[in-house]
């Protein structure tokens, strides 16, 4: 296997980046349901929203990685007809997207009263845009209702995978699992 993607087949690096994407933001999303459940009394009540805040910084790096890695290489051709092609490329722009804004709602969230994000006691991210009135609620329901959709495309775009896979016995889901063809 290449570590970089060529014309028919996805490289290491952004294999890896996917995968590892895809696992924490099915995580951090369960996560994220379990400790808003949480109150003061829990043991959990402050450890699982630093947790949660910590992978969400670390995430956001790695999607940014991702995304100047897809721009910076070649992409193997889509397979499927023109308008499989097409929806295809939407749908990994939307969920580009979709990704960064949650994220960045996570974060004014989290620094609507000025404070930084301590990243597992790492590193930090300071507040930069804090005090407005109604942040920290604006931004967490906007955080809520973008996560539950990112869920729901990306639960598409795995069905889409399924389908190329099952119903048109192509390589698309082979792929991006690292069983290269064509080498």
């Amino acid at each position: 296997m290449h570590w970089r993607n060529n014309q028919s087949n996805y490289g290491a690096v952004i294999i890896v980046l996917h995968w590892l994407s895809a696992v924490t933001i099915i995580g951090l999303f369960i996560l994220g349901l379990w400790m808003v459940e949480l109150n003061y009394y829990d043991t959990w009540y402050k450890q699982a929203p630093a947790i949660h805040k910590s992978i969400g910084i670390l995430l956001f790096l790695v999607i940014a990685v991702r995304l100047l890695w897809r721009l910076t290489n070649p992409r193997p051709a889509p397979i499927g007809n023109p308008l499989e092609k097409h929806l295809a490329e939407w749908m990994h722009r939307i969920l580009y997207l979709l990704l960064f804004v949650t994220m960045i709602a996570g974060y004014l969230i989290s620094t609507a009263e000025g404070r930084a994000i301590e990243v597992f006691n790492w590193f930090s991210v300071p507040a930069t845009f804090y005090g407005h009135e109604h942040q920290e609620d604006i931004a967490g329901e906007v955080h809520e209702i973008l996560a539950w959709l990112l869920i729901l495309l990306s639960s598409g775009h795995a069905l889409a995978a399924l389908k190329h896979h099952f119903m048109d016995h192509d390589t698309t889901l082979l792929r991006i699992l690292g069983f290269n063809h064509d080498d």
